[in-house]
């Protein structure tokens, strides 16, 4: 059999699965840290419940998966996972999900590695969206997960200071209110609306465009060029304020 016809027909078994996200879709990936408990509470010598060196660690992350060959609007970290939010008219690869998700993950798990100094493997999913209504609720949806990892993180950790094994502080909070656990927390000098905002609403990467003055070299006239900048965000607002901040952030340039 000549090569083209054996080509031709190994493709067919290597496409069969292929699934693309159709146009005019927005695309989110949302990549989580695969066994970080592990990783986190035996393998790193980290600070509880939240530690700076792993905050970083996922920043470098997110911000070189922010420019690793996609056209991306929105990043978002908390905890172990980082969403992405492509740019809507991104077609790279043909928008085929299999080479999104293997490529980010990959470019994820060795970034991580690299600047936490441990392995770290990251997966992938792609989470079509089909208006801007459902982005926005998505983000809104992160961000909450982020406040109650939060708050539990401080309440689990309080348990296990006070002796409780892991198994026994995980079953003591299962059984408390959002109010209880800050009540908790309270009587422990902990008050949870004094924590680090990065800590309970995670961290938003996006661009920003700023005028810089320059000077042209050929005539020596001044000049002002626009600039693209990665701005890094540790204080997101809460609520409606975070609903009108992603819509001005995301889609008021997509609308002039």
């Amino acid at each position: 059999m000549k090569f083209n016809e054996l080509d031709t027909k190994m493709r067919k078994f290597e496409q069969s699965l292929d699934q693309f996200v159709t146009p005019d879709v927005y695309i989110i990936a949302r990549l989580d840290g695969r066994g970080f408990t592990r990783l986190t509470k035996e393998t790193l010598s980290l600070e509880r419940p939240f530690d700076t060196r792993f905050r970083d660690a996922m920043l470098e992350t997110t911000k070189h998966l922010m420019d690793c060959g996609f056209n991306m609007s929105y990043g978002y970290t908390e905890s172990d996972e980082i969403s992405l939010l492509f740019q809507k008219e991104e077609s790279s690869f043909g928008r085929k999900t299999r080479k999104l998700v293997s490529i980010l993950a990959g470019e994820a798990s060795a970034t991580f590695s690299m600047n936490i100094g441990s392995k770290g493997v990251f997966d992938c999913r792609i989470v079509p969206l089909p208006n801007e209504e459902r982005v926005i609720d998505y983000f809104r949806w992160r961000a909450e997960d982020a406040n109650r990892n939060a708050l539990n993180a401080y309440c689990y950790w309080k348990w296990r200071e006070k002796g409780e094994t892991a198994s026994k502080a995980t079953q003591i909070l299962s059984g408390m209110t959002t109010a209880e656990k800050n009540e908790m927390l309270f009587q422990q000098g902990v008050n949870y609306n004094q924590v680090p905002s990065w800590q309970k609403r995670g961290i938003a990467l996006y661009y920003k465009t700023t005028k810089k003055d320059s000077v042209n070299p050929i005539n020596n006239n001044k000049l002002s060029v626009n600039r693209r900048t990665l701005v890094y965000n540790q204080e997101l607002p809460l609520n409606l304020e975070y609903t009108v901040f992603l819509q001005k952030i995301l889609f008021t340039k997509e609308k002039k």
